[in-house]
């Protein structure tokens, strides 16, 4: 078998193996195990095909990996608040009976559960009401 065949095969190993890890390192390594049977196949000796998996494998752990766990694992803690913070002082219309106990609110299109921010206070359908606070999957609103 020639080298360039082993460097396909790494890279197919790699790959493959990849999908159970899911961390991007494994990917990179296959790209330069890729680019070295494309060099070796091009009739490249050995230590050239060593040299282009070395450099590929580090250029793409450097550049490419990072850029692709920015794009599309990016966990941003605004991110995950942003929609809190948007319900939040938010127009309510009461659907089902708002009392200490439970409640029903359309806010934007989408359901709520719902209590008073005023335990005492209660509500009931068609009322206009404000978010005050999300509390969990709890809206607890107010009327003015």
């Amino acid at each position: 078998m020639e080298d360039w065949m082993w460097w396909l095969l790494l890279a197919a190993v790699a790959v493959i193996a990849e999908l159970f890890t899911g961390t991007f390192v494994l990917l990179m390594l296959a790209a330069g195990a890729l680019v070295a049977s494309l060099v070796g196949l091009a009739g490249a000796p050995g230590w050239v095909q060593g040299i282009a998996f070395v450099v590929v494998s580090v250029l793409s752990l450097a550049v490419v990996r990072p850029w692709m766990k920015h794009r599309w694992f990016r966990q941003d803690a605004d991110a995950a608040s942003m929609g809190l913070s948007v319900t939040e002082g938010s127009d309510a219309l009461v659907v089902e009976r708002v009392d200490a106990d439970n409640g029903l609110v359309k806010i934007g299109g989408e359901l709520w559960r719902a209590r008073p921010y005023d335990a005492t206070k209660s509500y009931v359908p068609g009322d206009r009401v404000r978010v005050v606070k999300v509390d969990g999957a709890t809206a607890l609103v107010w009327r003015d």
